[in-house]
């Protein structure tokens, strides 16, 4: 028998929809990236973008647990000295939401050119809508 290693080529690219209302943080973004990696399928092979496209809908309604709500905060810098700035989960849900997501799921993917790559295969919005209807998303093959 001979191995088979799957070429760009032969990946076929599904479109996935997830809705993220009262689900955990945490849990919701180890599967998004699973389905994003391309871990899911049988042909899975780490050097290549064999992962699906992946919408999040309803961003908005995500839950975290404990205390991270107050004490767990995103840190940006302007590039000017004393420009570092924080923000907590609780006022970055009021004003943008699916940057949440968006964090939790790309510190989970990696950090090379491919990881990057694939997580323009991400789309996620507040809502329940999304301007996806024509690819005909199906649901999250869930575990």
């Amino acid at each position: 028998m001979k191995t088979v290693s799957v070429k760009p080529s032969d990946v076929k690219k599904t479109w996935t929809i997830v809705d993220a209302s009262e689900k955990t943080l945490g849990r919701l973004s180890t599967e998004v990236a699973r389905v994003l990696r391309g871990k899911h399928k049988a042909d899975f092979a780490p050097h290549i973008d064999g992962g699906d496209y992946v919408v999040v809908v309803n961003a908005a309604k995500v839950k975290v647990s404990g205390v991270k709500e107050t004490d767990k905060f995103y840190y940006n810098h302007t590039g000017y000295v004393g420009g570092i700035k924080a923000i907590n989960v609780r006022d970055l849900m009021t004003s943008h939401p699916e940057r949440i997501i968006i964090s939790a799921i790309k510190g989970m993917l990696p950090k090379t050119k491919l990881g990057r790559k694939i997580s323009g295969n991400l789309h996620v919005y507040a809502g329940a809508e999304h301007p996806h209807k024509a690819q005909n998303p199906v649901a999250m093959p869930t575990r």
